[in-house]
């Protein structure tokens, strides 16, 4: 097995298929066992994700016309990485990638004179990749356009962090331990980590771990979840006895953190439109121990799922773009397009509209993406709230984020989180 040709074809489903990269991974980890060759071949997608616009900007100096085979061109674009990012030996790179297309001929010659050609004449390449700011920043042009549009002074640091492989966190199950027990069992076994100060149950690892290896995962005394995320259950100030609604629950880290925080909830019910998600949402619990009411429908018709009484607290984590996940999901520069973000902001206008009246007089609801487009978030908001009479704004006041016409925005790296909107919502 020649794990730069595995690589070249799960880069290949992405780019021409728009497949997923967590799906396309998946489906070829499914026939391999050694973890190290996975981990190679995973750090070559995730980096060639990453790096595309900037890796494709440069492989189209180098040819004369445009590659048309996207194996091929995905074979030349893990090997330009190699030789830019990786610490292989660049003889090794070069020979590899080339033994990669062995059953096209025509394609080892081509991917050859490629390599070595950039070798040769890589400072001028890059100088030139430098001067072409899709290929600096290695973002689409519209994505650049609109967060230079949104955020002129954060962008350049936006587009610096997307780039950036972000932190392992941990989330601490406090109903099962405390956070310094738990660091301590860290240091027991010899795994740096750092409190996050401001989430009280929050822990950075200094280097990412397999979960396997990280004591009590097992037994539900920690998740893996970014403190930005981690963010919602405090948020929603849920009480003893009260009922709760998370919508567009999928995976179900926040289901799952809000029954840890308040053991003595009436019901946590969790609904999510995908069944094959929903099924994770049950894994997680079950792993964890915690009880909760599943729901696979639609959060815009609750119609169809509602037992007709009310919540005390919804969190409704809005379908949105990602955009503040990138440094996770790098798949997402290739995969979104301009024209999605009007069709989310539809979506999350009907869905908030929708399960507005399933909410109590006096109860909370908190709306969040993982986003970091004003669109998405605060003007979404504040639509909302110019259009009812009985809703009104429950500022959040924290050492987080930034504060913005409403609710508050955290830029992706900012605090080393992932970029993250809150705004809270209260029933009159």
């Amino acid at each position: 097995m020649n794990t730069r040709l595995v690589a070249a074809r799960v880069l290949s489903r992405v780019l021409q298929d728009g497949q997923s990269l967590t799906a396309a991974l998946d489906n070829a980890f499914s026939a391999i066992e050694s973890g190290k060759d996975r981990a190679f071949i995973q750090a070559l997608c995730y980096g060639v994700c990453r790096q595309f616009h900037r890796l494709d900007f440069i492989l189209s100096q180098l040819l004369d016309k445009p590659l048309k085979d996207a194996d091929v061109k995905a074979l030349a674009l893990v090997g330009l990485y190699q030789l830019k990012f990786m610490r292989v030996k660049p003889h090794a790179a070069v020979s590899e990638t080339v033994l990669a297309a062995r059953k096209k001929p025509w394609a080892k010659s081509l991917i050859n004179a490629v390599l070595r050609t950039y070798l040769r004449e890589q400072e001028g390449l890059e100088h030139k990749a430098d001067k072409f700011q899709v290929a600096a920043l290695s973002h689409p042009d519209w994505l650049i356009k609109q967060i230079e549009r949104d955020w002129p002074e954060q962008a350049l640091n936006i587009f610096l962090e997307n780039n950036r492989q972000p932190p392992m966190v941990l989330r601490v199950n406090l109903a099962k331990t405390s956070r310094e027990s738990y660091l301590q069992r860290l240091t027991g076994q010899d795994v740096a980590a750092q409190a996050v100060s401001f989430c009280p149950s929050a822990i950075r690892l200094d280097k990412p771990a397999p979960v396997e290896l990280l004591p009590g995962f097992a037994d539900g005394l920690v998740s893996v979840q970014d403190a930005a995320a981690q963010l919602a259950a405090g948020l929603l100030d849920v009480r003893p006895g009260q009922r709760v609604l998370d919508v567009c629950a999928a995976p179900g880290g926040k289901a799952a953190h809000i029954l840890e925080t308040q053991l003595q909830l009436k019901e946590l019910v969790a609904v999510d439109i995908d069944g094959a998600r929903m099924q994770r949402v049950s894994e997680n619990l079950q792993r964890l121990n915690l009880q909760a009411k599943l729901v696979v429908g639609d959060a815009a018709k609750p119609e169809e799922w509602w037992d007709g009484q009310l919540f005390d607290r919804i969190l409704l984590d809005a379908p949105c773009s990602a955009l503040g996940v990138i440094r996770r999901h790098p798949d997402i520069k290739l995969l979104r397009r301009a024209e999605d973000i009007g069709q989310l902001q539809v979506l999350q206008k009907s869905i908030l509209q929708a399960v507005w009246p399933l909410l109590a007089p006096g109860g909370l609801l908190l709306y969040a993406t993982c986003s970091i487009l004003k669109q998405e978030n605060e003007q979404q908001v504040q639509a909302f709230l110019a259009g009812r009479n009985d809703a009104v704004e429950s500022p959040i006041e924290a050492d987080w984020g930034s504060a913005g016409a409403c609710g508050r925005q955290i830029f992706t790296g900012e605090s080393a989180m992932d970029g993250f909107y809150y705004a809270r919502i209260g029933k009159q």
